[in-house]
């Protein structure tokens, strides 16, 4: 029954070690996805994105602030001149919080009055929306017992009260919040396959040297690679953001066409990763395995399920490479906070870099590749 066994062990272990590239992603991908998403993973929201209008700028203002900040849960990063400075922070998305006391805080405080802290929070990431809203209610509380500790008379009401109005998504409704993350996610998985597959099947077939012997260029070979999977890509974009309307409920408060000027940035950089995939890879189960690589950054390390700013610091600075971290801040910022063509221009033309330094990487192996 088991004649010939070890004969066949030998053979598979000798293919294994004959095949490095599979060696490599079957024992290190394993232990490094682990590390990195286990440090990733991560459900508290810490070191929120604040901005600051005080307007008092007196000692007890003061005092709130650094409650603020020592709590943890908020790092405040800006202060602002302006309600309209505030409220564009927020829908810029370079803040999730703002912050605004009134010039009469402390001289409500002495009178024994109460003063109204109003805050502005950013209802497009329903996660770090709800947690910020109990923070803030819990330090606006804190504050208001150790008022009263003071042994000061009050009337009925506390002496700080915080005022949070929720924007663009005032219901924390979380299909809101995740169906525009998604979106992103589902595109660079299509996109990067479509590319990456394509010509990893040239070379196993064995035909894509024999196109190299044709007068086609290479750069017009990679284009005409690239070319259909782009258009394919475009269709499956207004797929699947008509699905995101109409079957999930989820409006797109700005600009259409802007969202699909700025989708063919991101498909850019997604077609390329497929390209440097393909150049990594020898055969089409490689290709896959490679290609998670990219998948699963994109989904743990992008914000799109865990926020960013949560995250240990190398691992921060590890998704801000992830080119899905810019694309879900546009889709979310257009979608849900109406943002324009400057509030979101930063994010776009990182991504746009992003794509072309991936795109030079990928040329650059594939003409070593064929060589």
């Amino acid at each position: 029954m088991f004649r010939g066994l070890g004969s066949i062990i030998y053979k598979e272990v000798f293919h294994i070690f004959r095949d490095p590239k599979t060696l490599f992603l079957m024992l290190l991908i394993p232990g490094m996805d682990m590390i990195v998403f286990g440090y990733a993973i991560d459900l508290e929201v810490r070191n929120i994105a604040t901005s600051v209008y005080n307007l008092d700028g007196r000692r007890e203002s003061r005092e709130l602030l650094d409650m603020f900040t020592n709590s943890g849960y908020f790092a405040i990063t800006e202060h602002v001149h302006s309600e309209e400075e505030m409220t564009r922070s927020v829908v810029q998305g370079r803040t999730k919080v703002a912050v605004r006391i009134p010039p009469d805080y402390t001289d409500q405080l002495v009178r024994g009055g109460s003063a109204t802290i109003q805050v502005l929070l950013d209802g497009s990431d329903s996660t770090v929306a709800m947690q910020a809203l109990q923070a803030i209610d819990a330090i606006g509380l804190s504050k208001s017992l150790d008022i009263i500790a003071e042994g000061v008379n009050r009337r009925d009401r506390l002496p700080v009260e915080t005022r949070p109005r929720v924007l663009f998504n005032p219901d924390m409704k979380t299909p809101n919040f995740m169906i525009p993350g998604l979106v992103a996610i589902t595109m660079q998985q299509v996109t990067l396959m479509l590319t990456a597959l394509s010509i990893v099947r040239e070379k196993e077939q064995g035909t894509l040297e024999q196109l190299m012997v044709t007068p086609v260029s290479r750069m017009g070979l990679m284009l005409g690679k690239l070319i259909p999977c782009a258009i394919i890509g475009c269709v499956e974009t207004a797929i699947v953001l008509t699905i995101m309307v109409v079957v999930f409920q989820v409006p797109i408060a700005g600009s259409v066409g802007l969202l699909a000027l700025f989708s063919l940035a991101f498909l850019f950089t997604s077609l390329g990763m497929g390209l440097l995939t393909s150049t990594l890879a020898s055969n089409q189960i490689q290709a896959v395995q490679f290609a998670f690589v990219f998948i699963l950054p994109a989904v743990l390390l992008s914000g799109f399920m865990f926020p960013l700013e949560s995250m240990p610091t190398p691992i921060y600075w590890l998704g801000q490479a992830v080119p899905a971290t810019y694309f879900i801040r546009i889709l979310r910022g257009i979608i849900l906070r109406g943002a324009g063509f400057y509030d979101l221009l930063p994010q776009a033309l990182i991504l746009t870099g992003i794509g072309f330094v991936v795109l030079v990487l990928a040329a650059s192996r594939f003409h070593k590749t064929i060589d």
